[in-house]
């Protein structure tokens, strides 16, 4: 795999203070990747939308500093020092520090907040590694600036990706697929490429609303998860599983049959979460409200002749997909009957985004 491409080129130039803000989107996968290996390279690749309105804005403030050993930096999230978060990110920086040497050079001061709940399951650490990486792919163009926005996209989606996996797919939109596959143009392990190919009008603007059944942190992180694979009983069948469902969803994407989204989006979401139920030790992130969602979802589709259908990430909280055309019925839909099982009765509503914006 050339890595060398990302390897920053050497510049004269000095900047002594920076500030730059990026707004980066969570994503939800429709193909999912449940296993890896090290750095970050996933078993199988996935393909997902790219949000809208669940998001992450983080500013860094850099100082130019005497170079030294460790990456200086503080972490305030939503205005609290965040030390919890500390330790990830400071992983983060040791994996980028090949690519990006500049950051021994600058004492860098995160500001970071999300319009939706951390660590319930809504990829916060696709967001928010991919605002880091926009930012410091911002003052990498500042002391580079013969890069064009093609090459920073692809970087910072490659720096991401070393901080979290699914951050690869928040740079760009509506749709974007990581990981090698034989019948993408252009993808890779190393970072997310926007899908090449004309999608059919069913889905534009496709519409995601969020069921917030549990807003607390998951019992199992998704680093725990995927490392459970390594010797997981079903793990090579589900890693070819997952490859021919991208190829199926390649077309269907293409094609607009709705039908055959729904019911391999869906297969997708219960195949994750019986990965986690077969795995050793065994887990369940699904709640009790998470299936009387899905069941009222079916009930609805069936009686309604809908397109609406669901799917989940590596969390309790539900994912409700439907078509824009959808929208009025399934929104109240949702406030009648679903939010009941929503914490607080709370929930998102979303749709499909264009990735990464520059504040």
């Amino acid at each position: 795999m050339n890595t060398a491409q990302f390897i920053s080129k050497s510049v004269n130039k000095s900047i002594e203070k920076a500030s730059f803000t990026w707004k980066t989107p969570s994503n939800i996968a429709l193909v999912k990747y449940w296993g890896k290996s090290n750095p970050q390279i996933p078993k199988n690749a996935s393909i997902s939308f790219t949000l809208n309105n669940c998001h992450t804005i983080t500013t860094i403030d850099f100082e130019q500093k005497e170079k030294s050993k460790n990456v200086d930096f503080d972490l305030f999230f939503e205005g609290k020092q965040k030390d919890a978060f500390k330790p990830k990110i400071a992983e983060f920086f040791k994996r980028i520090q090949e690519y990006c040497p500049y950051i021994f050079e600058y004492k860098m001061t995160i500001n970071s907040e999300n319009s939706f709940p951390h660590s319930s399951g809504i990829a916060s650490s696709a967001s928010g590694l991919s605002a880091i990486a926009m930012c410091l792919m911002s003052l990498e163009s500042e002391l580079n600036p013969d890069l064009s926005e093609k090459e920073i996209n692809k970087k910072a989606s490659f720096l991401a990706r070393l901080g979290s996996g699914s951050a690869s797919r928040s740079i760009e939109g509506p749709l974007v697929v990581w990981g090698n596959h034989p019948e993408i143009e252009g993808s890779s392990d190393l970072f997310g490429v926007k899908f090449p190919y004309k999608v059919h009008s069913v889905f534009e603007n496709y519409q995601d609303a969020i069921l917030l059944v549990d807003k607390g942190e998951k019992q199992v992180s998704s680093t725990v998860g995927h490392n459970l694979m390594h010797n997981h009983p079903y793990a090579e069948s589900r890693f070819i599983q997952a490859n021919d469902n991208l190829a199926k969803i390649s077309e269907i994407l293409q094609n607009g049959d709705i039908e055959a989204f729904i019911n391999l989006v869906e297969s997708e979401a219960l195949t994750l979460h019986a990965m986690m139920l077969t795995s050793s030790p065994y887990f369940i992130l699904m709640k009790p409200n998470t299936l009387e969602i899905i069941n009222n979802i079916w009930k609805y589709r069936n009686e309604n002749d809908s397109n609406i259908c669901f799917t989940l990430d590596a969390g309790a909280n539900v994912h409700v997909l439907y078509p824009e055309n959808e929208k009025e019925k399934v929104n109240q839909f949702i406030e009648n009957q679903l939010s009941k099982y929503c914490q607080k009765n709370q929930y998102i509503c979303d749709s499909v985004g264009f990735g990464a914006k520059k504040m």
